[in-house]
C-alpha cells in the first residue's frame, strides 16, 4: 500500500485520503463507535503541512478525547502503521477529533510565545512539559525566527520535553 501512497518521494494526496478513510471507517465500524469520518484533501497553499485531513467526531467523541486524547493519538499511530508510512510523511497527514487537535496545537503556539517573551525577559531557560514528538515540533516551528530565544527537545520516550532557552546561551550536550 506504502507504494500507492509514495510516488517520486511525495504523498500521493487522493490516494493517501481514501486509504485513510477507508481505515478509520473500518475501525469506527469495528469498534462500534458512533462517530463521522470526514477525510478531506488539503489545498496546497492551506499553510500547513498537512496534506490529508480527517476528523472523526460524534456521540462518541469524548472516548477517543479522554486522557488527554490518548485514544486519538493511539488510532494516528494505528493509521501511520496501516497505511505503511514512514516518519518523514507522517506531519503530511492530520487526524482530529471535532476540532481538539488544531485547538491543542494553536494552544502549544501561543504557550511558546507566552514562555518565549519570559525566556526574553528573564534571560533563564524555560522548560515545558513533556510532549509527543508532533506537539514539540509545533513549539520549534512556532519559535524558531522568534528573535533573542532558541528551543531545545531534552528527555528520553514519552519524557522528552522542550527546554526554551536565551538565544546567546550555549546549547546543552
Amino acid at each position: 500500500m506504502a507504494q500507492e501512497l509514495i510516488q517520486d518521494g511525495k504523498l500521493n494526496r487522493q490516494a493517501a485520503a481514501d486509504a485513510l478513510r477507508d481505515f478509520l471507517e473500518n475501525i469506527v465500524r469495528a469498534a462500534g463507535f458512533q462517530l463521522k469520518v470526514t477525510v478531506s484533501v488539503a489545498a496546497p497553499e492551506g499553510g500547513s503541512d498537512a496534506e490529508v485531513l480527517a476528523d472523526v467526531d460524534g456521540r462518541d467523541k469524548e472516548i477517543l478525547l479522554e486522557r488527554g486524547a490518548d485514544v486519538l493519538k493511539a488510532l494516528e499511530h494505528l493509521a501511520f502503521r496501516a497505511l505503511r508510512l514512514e516518519p518523514e510523511h507522517h506531519e503530511k497527514i492530520h487526524i482530529d477529533c471535532g476540532g481538539y487537535r488544531a485547538l491543542r496545537f494553536e494552544e502549544l503556539r501561543m504557550t511558546a510565545r507566552v514562555a518565549a517573551e519570559r525566556v526574553q525577559t528573564s534571560k533563564q531557560p524555560f522548560q515545558l512539559n513533556p510532549m509527543t514528538s508532533r506537539e514539540r515540533r509545533i513549539v520549534h516551528l512556532a519559535l524558531k525566527d522568534m528573535p533573542g530565544v532558541r528551543t531545545e527537545s531534552v528527555g528520553v520516550g514519552e519524557h522528552r520535553q522542550v527546554v526554551i532557552h536565551p538565544a546567546d546561551s550555549k546549547p546543552s550536550r
